[in-house]
């Protein structure tokens, strides 16, 4: 069982990294979308929201990870 919970668990930098890049894709997708949805400067503005997002998930994880390790487990 712990095997299987650890494919949950995000321990290293790397995992981080390797989260937020497919992350990133779907929330510039998403942004063109919104792009193509409302046209103007709303459309740029919620482009810029789901890649801001991204970026603020992004850092939590990594400040999670770094705590993590510097801290142990729990």
């Amino acid at each position: 069982m712990k095997k299987f919970a650890r494919l949950f668990q995000i321990k290293t930098k790397t995992e981080v990294f390797l989260i937020t890049y497919p992350l990133a894709l779907g929330a510039v997708k998403r942004g063109q979308d919104y792009m193509a949805l409302y046209p103007g400067k709303i459309g740029w503005i919620f482009l810029a929201l789901t890649c801001g997002a991204v970026f603020l998930a992004s850092a939590k994880m990594l400040q999670a990870v770094e705590l993590q390790q510097m801290f142990g487990q729990e």
